[in-house]
């Protein structure tokens, strides 16, 4: 027997198994839902090669050495700055009579950023009143514009915005603008962004996907916030990338895409440029100034308090955050919870908080797209359709575009609006933002809102749906079953 063929029947297929059993044994002792080890173990004894391989590469949330130091050396200062925040009492909002003061509460302890007081938010809810009022904001930059995206796609009416950021920077306003380098990839390697770099605007590819480095770094971390700042004042964050819907993925059949931008005038906004400050000082070395809130605040009264909580969220940052804010808001509903989201397939711990939130009583209001750009999620969020229709929960679907709002409304007092989907991918792997608004003007601006999608959408009949063929199951349960690796 030559060394060939001992090599061939003994020695490759010893570390395959070897290979296979460690992967099983790293599974079987990591924290993570028992649903997700189900998963990966399926998949790596179902196609070996493959399973492991995908395991390696996307199996663990690896931030990447140099970013992971980064992050840990720039923490302490990020956390003094916020912690020097905390002590301007005029700003500071922590009423005893908060009715979710434990939300609140939860990400200060665990963040440090507090709720902030005395701000002024407006929800936009179309893609022409967004863009003409990030336009006029623009104009009247004097210092700083400080931007975060997802997707930049320069078409339509992002011209415009592109246009009025080169007469900002030419009059001297400072103009940082951070994407990520997957969903703007096409924008990064682009003549238009040339020309603004090559005008003076500062334009920084994050999370570069790298496949030499898979192995060290997970390839699939995504910067997923929507930030603007202009003057450490006025910010804007919400579900709308840098784009037009009328130009963008109309090759999906989907229709537009139906998105919001909150609109802040106020203290807060201080915060959101120091998450803009952070991520751009881990990418690139470069300190940006960090400077306090100096602006006048809104008038208060008890019940309008306009106080908000900044909830940051991503790799690096406090485990299931996310899930956590999410699900104490649920449990604190005494009478309603609206939630609309293009991508619904939460954990299975919200996703029964919502169940019994409509079996004690409280009225549960679903408002989800009818048509999915993704395949796989569409699928696998009919999965929790069965118990939460049978727990009472309505789940409308939304028929004009595809609704990509990612937002929450209880009692007609709390709302959460910003980045994050009602998914596993946005609470633990996309860097992701929420604003936390506990007052009664916003939440009835955000009940607007929902009102408009309700009416623009078809209530899923009960009886049909528990009808429905038997091979849907089986294609749902399918594409389920791998819900926690998308």
């Amino acid at each position: 027997m030559n060394l060939e063929h001992i090599i061939l029947v003994y020695i490759i297929p010893m570390l395959a198994w070897l290979t296979i059993i460690s992967v099983t044994l790293r599974l079987l002792v990591k924290k993570q839902s028992s649903s997700a080890t189900l998963s990966w173990l399926m998949l790596i004894y179902l196609v070996p090669v493959i399973g492991v391989l995908a395991y390696l590469i996307f199996g663990e949330i690896k931030l990447g050495s140099t970013r992971a130091d980064a992050f840990r050396r720039l923490h302490p200062k990020y956390r003094a700055w916020l912690a020097h925040l905390s002590e301007q009492t005029d700003l500071i909002s922590m009423p005893k009579n908060l009715r979710y003061r434990p939300l609140f509460d939860l990400n200060y302890r665990r963040l440090g950023i507090p709720c902030i007081r005395g701000n002024e938010l407006h929800i936009l809810d179309t893609a022409e009143n967004i863009m003409q009022s990030i336009i006029e904001d623009i104009r009247q930059a004097r210092h700083s514009i400080n931007m975060v995206f997802y997707i930049w796609s320069n078409q339509g009416m992002v011209e415009n915005i592109a246009q009025t950021l080169l007469e900002a920077q030419q009059r001297g306003v400072n103009i940082r603008i951070l994407l990520d380098s997957v969903g703007s990839r096409p924008f990064l390697k682009s003549k238009a962004c040339r020309e603004l770099r090559a005008q003076g605007i500062e334009i920084v590819e994050t999370l570069h996907v790298n496949p030499f480095r898979m192995f060290f770094s997970r390839i699939d971390l995504r910067q997923h916030r929507k930030i603007i700042v202009i003057d450490n004042q006025i910010s804007y964050t919400g579900s709308m990338n840098m784009v037009d819907p009328a130009f963008f993925k109309q090759d999906r059949h989907v229709g537009n895409w139906v998105d919001v931008m909150v609109r802040v005038n106020g203290a807060v906004s201080a915060v959101l440029n120091s998450l803009h400050a952070w991520d751009w000082e881990i990418e690139t070395g470069v300190e940006l100034p960090l400077q306090l809130p100096n602006c006048p605040l809104v008038s208060i009264d008890d019940n309008d308090t306009h106080s908000v909580q900044v909830i940051a969220t991503g790799p690096a940052f406090p485990d299931d955050l996310a899930p956590q804010s999410l699900a104490l808001a649920i449990y604190a509903a005494r009478e309603s919870i609206t939630i609309t989201s293009p991508y619904f397939v939460p954990s299975h711990s919200i996703a029964e908080a919502l169940r019994i939130a409509a079996l004690r009583g409280v009225k549960v209001s679903l408002v989800l797209p009818k048509k999915n750009d993704s395949l796989m999620v569409g699928w696998a969020s009919r999965t929790f359709f069965d118990d939460l229709l049978s727990a009472g929960v309505e789940i409308y679907e939304f028929e004009a575009g595809l609704l990509h709002t990612k937002s929450v409304l209880i009692d007609n007092k709390l709302s959460l609006i910003g980045t994050m989907n009602m998914d596993l991918r946005s609470f633990f792997l996309n860097f992701e933002l929420a604003l936390a608004v506990e007052d009664r003007a916003f939440a009835n601006e955000v009940a607007i809102l929902h009102e408009s999608y309700i009416a623009n959408s078809e209530l899923l009949d009960k009886q049909k749906w528990f009808v429905r063929p038997f091979y849907y199951r089986i294609i749902e349960r399918l594409f389920f079953l791998f819900s926690p690796l998308l």
